[in-house]
């Protein structure tokens, strides 16, 4: 019984950390997302292309290289993390990637005219709407 005890509690610190870790690879990479999506539909070429770039290289790799490539080959240029900093650094570049091409597909479904039947359908159901 005290053995189970003992892995309940490991357990509950283990599920703390990792709610720990989502959190805060959330609240980072909505705003990176928002970001990596602004500059990938900019009409400046060079940071579009490079946006471009980061984001089909997020996706098209696994999660799980991006996390070994961040513990294990910054290392070897000298940078240095601990590892709920690597792993946080690797999930929020991750997880913006997919937020900016959810961000961008936004942006650019809203065409031209939805403002204007917006406000059209407003008046309509408001009996606002003059016949000419």
């Amino acid at each position: 019984m005290d053995n189970l005890l003992n892995t309940v509690l490991l357990m509950l610190e283990g599920t703390q950390v990792t709610l720990q870790i989502f959190f805060v690879t959330l609240i980072a990479s909505l705003p990176l997302g928002m970001l990596a999506a602004l500059g990938r539909i900019s009409s400046i070429k060079p940071l579009s292309r490079f946006m471009e770039f980061y984001i089909w290289l997020m996706r098209g790799t696994p999660l799980m290289l991006q996390l070994l490539f961040v513990y294990f080959a910054l290392p070897m240029i000298g940078i240095m993390l601990p590892d709920i900093a690597a792993a946080l650094l690797a999930f929020t570049l991750n997880y913006a990637a997919y937020f900016a091409e959810i961000f961008r597909a936004g942006i650019q479904s809203d065409d031209c005219g939805q403002p204007e039947r917006y406000i059209l359908r407003r008046q309509h159901v408001s009996g606002e709407l003059v016949r000419h």
